[in-house]
């Protein structure tokens, strides 16, 4: 029977070199999950492989995805990459730009890990939620990025209690601590500064931890940076 990975967050950058390091094992059933479909619908849209669902997480889940998940009774992995960044100094920065980085980076996935839990029970998933540097405990900060930073504090402190919660289920969850890459984000973050990093290449390394990182990691803040701190 074929693995069942979902994917949250594929429309670009390092989400979309996830899916693409995947389709490379055939025997993966994917599902792509992206608030903007246009670009990875026309790319796969003749691989039966892949199913690509619009999907907004400030939005109710089952509504969005219930039609497609009807035959779905196992779920093996769930990468919950999507991100969300508002820039600017706590001082100026409005509170309902703290609610939208809440709502995408620690709200949504949680509710969608909450509608794909008895799926993820069913498959003893590895859930993988993609966090930053920036949300480490002890590495450098950057000013500007209290919202963005605060909200993936929340969904990487969440990871260690959810996976002592649910040690006797078989899901297994980690979270990847990134530090710089060259995405979009960091682009509009940071202009003009070039990460070491590619996003093909954190794209393939996360593709990998998921399918394999489960075996030795369990409820684990894992730093995936070649920065010092």
């Amino acid at each position: 029977m074929n693995r069942c990975i979902v994917i949250c967050g594929t429309s670009r950058g390092i989400g979309k070199e996830i899916l693409s390091e995947l389709t490379k094992d055939t025997q993966l059933q994917l599902i792509a999950l992206s608030r903007n479909v246009s670009e990875i619908s026309e790319i796969y849209h003749e691989n039966k492989q892949v199913t690509v669902i619009p999907f907004d997480l400030s939005l109710p889940i089952e509504n969005q995805l219930i039609e497609y998940f009807k035959d779905i009774k196992e779920v093996h992995g769930l990468i919950n990459n999507a991100g969300y960044l508002e820039l600017g100094p706590v001082e100026t920065l409005s509170i309902e730009a703290y609610h939208r980085c809440m709502q995408t980076n620690f709200f949504g996935p949680i509710a969608l890990i909450k509608w794909l839990h008895p799926k993820l029970f069913a498959g003893k998933a590895h859930v993988v939620n993609i966090s930053t540097m920036g949300a480490y405990q002890g590495s450098v900060k950057f000013p500007g990025l209290s919202a963005y930073t605060a909200s993936k504090a929340a969904i990487t402190n969440f990871t260690e209690v959810f996976a002592e919660e649910q040690k006797d289920t078989g899901i297994r969850m980690n979270c990847l601590c990134l530090g710089a890459v060259n995405t979009a984000m960091l682009s509009e973050a940071f202009p003009g500064f070039i990460a070491p990093i590619s996003a093909e290449e954190m794209g393939k390394y996360i593709a990998n931890f998921t399918l394999h990182g489960d075996r030795f990691y369990n409820g684990k803040i894992l730093a995936v940076s070649s920065s010092t701190p």
